[in-house]
């Protein structure tokens, strides 16, 4: 029977354990282990985890604490590391042997799958394609100079500044002038708005080639999207059309693909991660 929806404590950790809790008590029989997929990251060397959004557990040996308070064996995994499984096992990615996992929501992210088993499955950044100085100087048909914009993790001209839903709006103010949220760009682009469609032009061509250097480099045979941009299937259209046409081998199918686990594939993700049972 399906579980409830609980509010998740931000900043009281005997908090946070007692929600756990409260979720086993009200599933009932003896779980193996917990699988958890959070907006943050397991450090692969010293296993700490950095979770901005929920500071409670932001530096902790989460899984480590958490099976200690619990009395079960405890694994975490990254949403767009969970995502990724998910589309690997049982969506758009079934019967591939690499899977590149990608994410184009508010921001850019991702996760790698090898023969059915998450890279990061002891933590890690695998993946992860949207954070590194990959932005070109200038994009678009005809081209024209982009900005570098400070990205949230440290670093300047990420994919993620430019490639997600904050990245389009950015482009679109930049290119155009105007504030607009991307919801009604993309819309306007989709009803033969100019200003829209160059700044999905340019959008495209920024994130084509950072995207197709990833597959030429982890060899992945289908990309799976998920997140809110994934939903504007023309415009996933397009970036497949690009990046098939820059990397070295050649798809005569579709290789960027929305992704098939809709509703909460980060669950669906951990939930596989539990069953498959690695462990670090």
């Amino acid at each position: 029977m399906p579980l409830g929806r609980k509010t998740t404590p931000l900043k009281d950790f005997p908090a946070f354990v007692n929600v756990l809790r409260a979720v086993l008590d009200e599933a009932g029989g003896a779980p193996e282990r917990i699988a958890l997929s959070i907006t943050g990251v397991v450090d692969p060397d010293t296993q700490a985890t950095k979770c901005a959004n929920i500071p409670c557990i932001d530096g902790r040996l989460l899984s480590a604490e958490l099976s200690t308070e619990l009395g079960l064996p405890v694994l975490i995994a990254n949403d767009a590391d969970c995502f990724a499984l998910a589309e690997a096992c049982i969506g758009a990615g079934r019967g591939h042997r690499i899977v590149l996992g990608a994410i184009l929501g508010t921001g850019v992210g991702g996760g790698l799958v090898v023969d059915g088993r998450l890279i990061n499955a002891a933590g890690g950044f695998a993946g992860e394609w949207g954070h590194a100085p990959a932005v070109a100087s200038h994009a678009g048909h005809p081209p024209i100079a982009i900005p570098v914009y400070e990205c949230g993790c440290g670093q300047r001209g990420c994919v993620d500044t430019v490639g997600g839903a904050r990245g389009m709006e950015r482009l679109h103010l930049a290119l155009h002038g105007i504030e607009a949220a991307s919801e009604a760009i993309t819309q306007a682009w989709l009803s033969g708005d100019a200003k829209a469609a160059r700044t999905i032009n340019v959008l495209v061509d920024l994130v084509a080639s950072p995207l197709a250097l990833t597959v030429n480099i982890t060899g992945a045979t289908i990309v799976p999207v998920g997140g809110g941009l994934s939903n504007v299937e023309p415009l996933l259209d397009l970036l497949d059309q690009a990046v098939r046409a820059r990397i070295l081998r050649r798809f005569e199918r579709p290789l960027v693909v929305r992704g098939e686990c809709r509703i909460e594939p980060g669950l669906i993700g951990a939930a596989i991660l539990g069953l498959n049972g690695v462990e670090p």
